[in-house]
């Protein structure tokens, strides 16, 4: 799987938001890749016509109530949210807000409340210490993004093959999905046979001259 995070870029934001969920949905089709837009709380009632699963860029922990300014979990989930990533490397959490944010997750889950799809949570590191700490709170998917590859021209993949294979293993059966610096075709490659089993890119993606043409090229990865 694909999971695009449409940061703040103008190119992801508002009405351009729909217009890249559009290509995101038309590639999906083609190939067969489950691609899944990763994007601001605010854009997500906007892409629920899309036809795809649609996640939130961040949610907190915090009950509904008196909690001015946090993004909450039932909102986010109302306005079509299946799914969120938690502590992108430019936006770190403490452990124990991450193991608090799941927690809460996962008692949402538990109520089966009524008009609330499962909803998923990807937990991002950007260290292989820090992905020691939090692969123990079994988030659902647990990402490998290191921050000074982030945004650069540089693949994980290919230069740190070595850490993957070893995050994989951490993971303990998790679904590990990789970043920063993923552009190519062969970037995606390297990382599925480390034993990756998806990608998050951005940049590569959201700037790219054809976003759709670059999304193909990075699907095609995944041909079995």
């Amino acid at each position: 799987m694909i999971f695009v995070n449409f940061k703040t870029y103008p190119e992801g934001t508002g009405e351009t938001a729909v217009k890249l969920a559009g290509i995101c949905a038309k590639v999906a089709k083609t190939t067969g890749v489950k691609i899944i837009p990763v994007v601001q709380a605010v854009d997500l009632w906007r892409l629920k016509e899309s036809g795809l699963e649609v996640w939130a860029q961040h949610v907190d922990w915090q009950l509904p109530g008196q909690w001015t300014g946090f993004t909450n979990l039932e909102a986010v989930m109302r306005a079509g949210g299946q799914g969120t990533l938690i502590n992108h490397a430019e936006h770190q959490l403490p452990p124990g807000t991450i193991k608090q944010t799941i927690k809460r997750i996962e008692s949402l889950r538990s109520l089966k409340v009524q008009g609330f799809k499962r909803f998923e949570i990807m937990v991002c590191c950007r260290t292989l210490g820090q992905a020691e700490k939090l692969v123990k709170f079994k988030p659902d998917f647990i990402a490998y993004e290191p921050l000074e590859l982030i945004g650069g021209e540089i693949a994980v993949s290919q230069t740190q093959p070595a850490a993957i294979g070893h995050f994989v293993e951490m993971a303990d059966g998790i679904p590990v999905i990789i970043g920063a610096g993923i552009k190519e075709k062969k970037d995606v490659e390297i990382g599925l046979k480390l034993g990756a089993q998806g990608i998050l890119v951005a940049s590569g993606v959201i700037l790219a001259d054809d976003p759709g043409q670059k999304l193909l090229e990075l699907a095609e990865a995944f041909a079995r």
